[in-house]
């Protein structure tokens, strides 16, 4: 086995290595390895005497042999580095030779040609050869232009065999992660089809568009005029040409089954241009200008919107100060979902301004977009859906990714169970581990076919094609989610749908639904929905949402001398029990220019500083301020008295476990707290400094950056990117009333 550890502190773990082919990727192989003090020598070979001498004087290599035979006694590793239609030739004459233990290895392109010389040249896959790919290159070529580090940070496929030796897999995967390349394995197969649709064909096709250009009469003006995205084309198409002559041939099965798809894409986009279709152009172009980034993000798990910087970013909070002055929070997440599913699924095209571009809403927006919806933008909180009807959606490429977004999933999980085709939902590492049974077993009840992993956790497998039922389901636990989730099943359920609920909670289905024209019945505590309705396009103005609001209130409210205006605010009175808990305790918060925009109650909220106590916190307004509760803690905190929470297990399996989380970081600031199984109980009390964490949740990292107000000394919080990416603009708006609270080694 390969000796790891001794690589890594610099002792040679090979004895000889040779490099036959000292073009860019052998030179470039040849130099890292050589400065990466792995082996203990480097030979090259190559045909051309002008290459074997430079690859000496540049250091690329320790000596050089003209003679293959000559370069390979000794060798403990083999690596083929010759144009690909040249590896059949090289591979017979490397058979012929006593090779001992040495293992093989190569940088071709397409792995089955390589295999299949391979195995015709010595009779069967020697055990001790290891197909290798490095996804790394240059426009420029040849010996001279080597970098030892022209494979860091990017991709090597090994393709090994059944009858690969795993001792000789472990030593090439080491060199190349040596060079600092991200090393993977993959079936032959399955490379030579990916890299004939990722590599090969925008090969062929810069080739192809530059030489037909290259031809016509004014190509003068073509080369004269040409901007960027031509000039990528032409830098892709000066690549050598011999080299990928030998790729496509190498590769021409997988090649052309993928020119053949494209050719058919092709084909209709011709035809959407020749009969002016715009709808089927935008649904390309707007699907096209996010793929990259998008699939980027399924690959690495990572969330819909980029942390501002790693993942232990840390605020630090400065004590004291008063909140004042006039500002406009993100709009509402809840409304800004909805808005896309409503709209997708809406005949004509909604209009939405005030979208919340956070993480969780783009989740949204990007699965229907997979479904193939067109959407416009968005662009300043704007967006233009062009719905398909409730009929209307295809089924994904693949499976639709939700990040980090628990409403996504279940709000989703109950539309596509009654679609006609299957559906996979994943997220990232935090959503993988968030409970699902509660939207599947109602579901299941409904007639839907819903296979979760373990204990009910994503990815969610849904099978399409099954008639739905309706049925009368009374929620064991208050969820708008779960509401919603069933009320979007029963659009297309045979029969009443109806969702009774144990105690009241946000509304925006609902409202929203019959916004866009579809009936709703709604009896005190339960809610109904039949199919066979229809959903009207129509214009969403997404108020800020109360959520967000909230940290302001409990700021305003708890620093003396406060005096802060909140604009265009929703109030849902399903959503306004953080209004209710702070006026319980004191707080002076006053509704200011009522009115109604789009179904939903807005009003501007003034809030002034107030003396805040300790109350009970009654348990039918828990479930109208769940998302509230991390900067509430910070209130009762501040308040004069205890202040008891129940009822709100819930707030164990958000982000963060949100009981356990604040009721650590209280402690350390020096208050007194008892967490419970279903709450807290906080007795308020004199708020000192000191480092508390984030966990990644930002409701965790935002409350205790409120908390600083009335805070002795500062509030170091680690943990906190995951506020970049739900209220992208937190820092920006403390700022601006007062809060003094900024990114670590920021002003």
């Amino acid at each position: 086995m390969v000796d790891v550890i001794s690589a890594q502190s610099g002792a040679p773990v090979i004895g000889r290595l040779v490099v036959v082919g000292l073009g860019l990727i052998g030179g470039s192989f040849a130099k890292g390895l050589k400065e990466s003090g792995l082996c203990r020598e480097v030979v090259g070979v190559d045909l051309d005497p002008q290459s074997r001498r430079m690859a000496v004087e540049l250091g690329v290599v320790d000596r050089c042999e003209d003679s293959l035979a000559a370069a390979c006694v000794g060798a403990d590793v083999i690596q083929l580095a010759v144009p690909i239609l040249a590896m059949e030739k090289l591979l017979r004459v490397l058979a012929t030779l006593e090779l001992g233990d040495a293992v093989l290895t190569d940088v071709g392109s397409a792995k089955g040609n390589v295999v299949r010389a391979a195995r015709e040249a010595f009779g069967a896959m020697p055990a001790r050869f290891v197909p290798g790919h490095p996804i790394a290159g240059s426009e420029q070529s040849g010996v001279e232009a080597s970098n030892a580090q022209l494979f860091r940070r990017h991709k090597v496929i090994l393709t090994p065999l059944p009858e690969t030796d795993q001792a000789a897999l472990a030593l090439v995967d080491c060199m190349w992660s040596a060079l600092g390349a991200d090393v993977e394995h993959m079936q032959v197969e399955r490379h030579d089809e990916v890299l004939a649709a990722t590599s090969h064909l925008p090969h062929l096709l810069a080739f192809g568009l530059v030489d037909s250009l290259a031809k016509r009469n004014e190509n003068l003006d073509i080369f004269r005029y040409a901007a960027g995205g031509f000039r990528d084309f032409t830098r892709i198409a000066g690549s050598d040409p011999v080299m990928w002559h030998d790729i496509f041939l190498a590769n021409r099965e997988a090649v052309l089954r993928t020119l053949d798809t494209f050719r058919s894409d092709l084909d209709a986009l011709r035809d959407a241009v020749d009969a002016g279709d715009g709808h089927q152009l935008l649904g390309v172009f707007t699907r096209a200008r996010v793929a990259r980034e998008h699939f980027g993000k399924i690959l690495a798990r990572r969330a819909y919107v980029e942390k501002a910087a790693a993942d232990d970013m840390t605020f630090v909070a400065q004590p004291g100060g008063s909140v004042n002055g006039q500002i406009r929070v993100p709009g509402d997440k809840s409304i800004s979902h909805r808005s896309i599913m409503l709209g997708s699924l809406a005949q004509g095209v909604t209009e939405v301004e005030g979208f919340l571009e956070g993480e969780d809403a783009l989740a949204t927006l990007q699965a229907f977009r997979d479904m193939g919806v067109v959407i416009e933008g968005p662009h300043h909180g704007r967006l233009t859906i062009h719905g398909v009807g409730l009929n209307g959606l295809k089924p994904a490429p693949g499976p639709i990714y939700l990040g980090n977004s628990g409403t996504s999933m279940r709000l989703l999980s109950g539309l596509l169970a009654a679609q006609p085709f299957d559906s996979v939902l994943t997220g990232d590492a935090s959503l993988s581990r968030r409970p699902m049974g509660r939207v599947a077993e109602p579901l299941r009840q409904m007639g839907a076919v819903i296979e979760t992993a373990a204990d009910g956790h994503p990815p969610l497998t849904i099978r399409g094609g099954k008639a739905l039922n309706g049925i009368a389901y009374d929620m064991p636990m208050a969820s708008a989610q779960v509401k919603s989730c069933l009320l979007l099943a029963g659009l297309y359920a045979q029969g009443d749908t109806t969702v009774t609920e144990p105690a009241p909670t946000r509304d925006h289905t609902e409202r929203m639904l019959r916004g866009f024209g579809y009936p709703v019945t709604v009896n005190e505590a339960a809610v109904s929905v039949q199919a066979g309705g229809t959903l009207q396009a129509t214009r969403i103005e997404v108020p800020a949402d109360i959520s967000s609001a909230a940290f302001f209130l409990v700021a305003a409210s708890i620093a003396p001398g406060s005096d802060l205006l909140l604009e265009h605010v929703g109030i849902n009175p399903t959503r306004t029990g953080v209004i209710d808990i702070l006026r319980l305790m004191g707080a002076d918060i006053r509704l200011q220019n009522v009115r109604e925009v789009g179904g939903e109650p807005v009003a501007d909220l003034r809030v002034r500083s107030a003396t805040l106590s300790g109350i009970e916190i009654p348990e039918a307004l828990v479930p109208l301020a769940i998302d509230e509760f991390p900067v509430l803690f910070v209130a009762a905190a501040c308040a004069q008295g205890r202040t008891v929470l129940r009822g709100a297990q819930e707030l164990r399996v958000k982000e963060s476990d949100r009981i356990q989380v604040m009721a650590d970081g209280l402690t350390t600031l020096g208050i007194k707290v008892e967490p419970t199984a279903d709450g807290l109980i906080i007795e308020g009390g004199i708020i000192g400094g000191g480092e508390v964490n984030g966990h990644g949740d930002h409701r965790i990292a935002m409350a205790f950056s409120i908390a600083s107000l009335c805070a002795t000394d500062p509030i170091r919080i680690r943990d906190c990117a995951n506020v970049a990416t739900s209220f992208p603009n937190f820092l920006a708006l403390c700022a601006q009333v007062g809060i003094r609270v900024a990114q670590e080694g920021q002003s």
